[in-house]
């Protein structure tokens, strides 16, 4: 037995009994569950000697995504460079920038027109063929390996496109393929299905199935109609998307973050949302890295509050992902900046911060989708803001309506009757530098500048992998020429998505050009981050209530150091008691026992203070 066969088995006898007691329980079958294992050593096997030598150094290392100079960069690999080498082509760029963790948005082939942006997937094994060739991903990984980035990747769990040849021969009426989604004859079970599952989109995929005349049947569409749901009580479809799982592992992608797990496990009279099934698959997931490819992590997209995100981290003795976003926060974040009221926001912060250290959140202020408001309205309600008013408000707001609003942006799925709606723009957009610059207003752009400044600050302040959208790094503002291609025309997420201005990188040298101002003060943020024990992911975090809700103020208490930051967002200034004085990290000036610390309206304070 070699080395490599010795290190496999090893690992494999670590998993096995309870590997096969959960695979099992799902499927109960021992002839398919010996298929997976020879599977699982096959895939193994073809790992290359590089990507098995990594995974021998971070099992050495098990926290080695867990240290306070991880930065992560998210994108659109066409919009950014053009195609895959483009992106090889750019990554000293996205070095500069201080990222080590690079995501990249959904790159496999898709359907014009009908893609999801990405999401609705025809072939998990071919990379579109615009943006290059699935050697070119390859590539592309490797020499990210070599400057020190992490790559990340979308894994579509939950349903494939209309176009995937499963679909494509579902179609056809093979009963085979139509098993491995949900195909129904009659409306009876879709009715069931209905009446306790709530719908993604409502305005624009309304229930949760489609009616396929060309086969006489319905086939379940939780997302869009075009995106069929996979039935993972299929053990062939567990077994398939396992081999695309360690497909692009193999690969050289290092997190694997997989797409709209809550919904994977279907039952009836249920919500079809985070069944025990669905943990049991992650589990199994986890499991199966763990033996095949150790050196990945998983990233789990769950947008849901933080008493339903927290059960996908597992357990200690049985872990599930190792990563997860910080969902609820993006729009509380925003609806803070709009009614000027941290309440909420610390409402949230206290319960994140009352989980275990050991989970790790990803933090961001935008991403590649739009905002929803999906807000505690109870506790609003409590404080006067009532659901649907509120959500009014917000998007009054964010769209520039209203005349004290800064912002610029757009709807996305508005439905007239009910006035609900998501907001889309780019974070710059939304802190007010997109109206700063057509007014040529320069009150206005410092302000828009300090005020995203504040936000990244704040982001940057929390525990976990803060993850910038490409873009923000130089202010980069909406772009509404998404409405030229009628692809795109009907999706005003594009509005966030426009192409990297790759002449506004040449400003970041410009002393005083927006770009400048915005690439320096985060480069400088970043850096006082990963130089600071007090950032590490050990450290105890606990918000601080100033007696003003415009502020603010949360400490990280490390070992040997203490840092609190103070957040103003609020439009006046304000004055904070500092009772035992400090240093301003940004500044490097002291700060006496007794003095009142200045902070500007939108402005913020990194104050290192003294270990009581």
């Amino acid at each position: 037995m070699g080395k490599n066969e010795e290190i496999y088995e090893k690992r494999f006898a670590r998993h096995l009994d309870e590997l096969k007691w959960l695979y099992m329980e799902l499927y109960d079958s021992a002839e398919h569950f010996e298929e997976l294992l020879g599977m699982m050593k096959d895939m193994y096997g073809q790992r290359k000697a590089a990507l098995k030598k990594l995974d021998l150094e971070r099992e050495e290392n098990p926290q080695w995504f867990k240290g306070n100079d991880m930065l992560g960069m998210m994108m659109y690999t066409g919009q950014f460079a053009g195609n895959l080498k483009g992106v090889k082509k750019h990554l000293d760029y996205v070095k500069s920038c201080g990222v080590n963790y690079l995501h990249l948005m959904p790159l496999m082939e898709s359907p014009k027109g009908r893609s999801d942006g990405g999401y609705a997937v025809a072939d998990f094994r071919k990379v579109q063929e615009e943006l290059g060739t699935v050697k070119d991903l390859e590539d592309l990984a490797a020499q990210c390996h070599k400057q020190g980035i992490s790559l990340c990747l979308d894994f579509v769990m939950n349903h494939t496109s209309e176009d995937h040849a499963w679909a494509r021969r579902a179609r056809a009426g093979e009963k085979e393929y139509q098993d491995r989604y949900f195909f129904y004859d009659s409306w009876d079970v879709p009715g069931e299905y209905e009446k306790t599952v709530p719908q993604v989109f409502p305005t624009t995929a309304p229930g949760n199935f489609t009616w396929l005349p060309d086969t006489g049947k319905w086939v379940m569409t939780t997302f869009y109609p075009y995106q069929w749901d996979l039935n993972y009580r299929n053990p062939l479809v567990f077994h398939e998307m396992m081999y695309n799982f360690l497909f692009m592992t193999n690969l050289g992608i290092d997190v694997i973050r997989i797409d709209a797990v809550p919904y994977i496990w279907k039952e009836l009279g249920t919500s079809c949302r985070n069944l025990k099934q669905v943990h049991t698959i992650v589990r199994m997931m986890r499991m199966i890295g763990e033996i095949v490819c150790p050196g990945i992590l998983l990233l789990g997209e769950v947008v849901m509050e933080p008493e339903k995100v927290a059960p996908y981290f597992g357990t200690v003795e049985k872990p599930e992902c190792h990563m997860l976003y910080n969902v609820t926060t993006m729009a509380t974040i925003w609806h803070t900046v709009a009614v000027q009221d941290t309440r909420l926001l610390r409402k949230q912060m206290d319960i994140v911060y009352g989980l275990p250290k050991s989970y790790t959140f990803l933090n961001y202020l935008r991403c590649h989708d739009d905002i929803g408001w999906g807000l505690d309205y109870d506790t609003l309600e409590s404080w006067g803001m009532k659901q649907v008013p509120h959500k009014q408000y917000l998007n009054d707001f964010f769209t520039g309506a209203l005349e004290e609003s800064f912002s610029r942006g757009e709807l996305y799925n508005n439905d007239p009757v009910t006035k609900d709606a998501r907001f889309c723009g780019t974070a710059a957009s939304m802190c007010g530098v997109e109206k700063a610059g057509f007014c040529q207003d320069e009150a206005g752009m410092e302000q828009a500048i300090r005020l995203d400044r504040m936000l990244h600050a704040y982001m940057l302040f929390q525990s976990g992998i803060p993850v910038i959208y490409s873009g923000d790094e130089i202010g980069q503002v909406n772009d509404y020429t998404y409405k030229e291609d009628p692809d795109k025309a009907e999706d005003s997420r594009y509005i966030h998505r426009g192409q990297f201005k790759w002449e506004l990188v040449e400003n970041i040298e410009k002393e005083g050009t927006v770009q400048q101002r915005m690439f320096d003060g985060l480069r400088k943020l970043e850096t006082l981050r990963s130089c600071h024990e007090a950032f590490g992911s050990e450290a105890q975090v606990q918000t601080v209530d100033f007696g003003d809700n415009g502020l603010l103020g949360i400490v990280r208490t490390g070992e040997t150091e203490k840092i609190q930051g103070i957040f103003n967002f609020n439009w006046q200034e304000k004055r904070v008691f500092c009772e035992h004085g400090g240093q301003n990290l940004l500044t490097g000036e002291k700060v006496e026992a007794g003095e009142w610390i200045l902070i500007p309206a939108y402005g913020f304070v990194w104050l290192k203070v003294p270990v009581e």
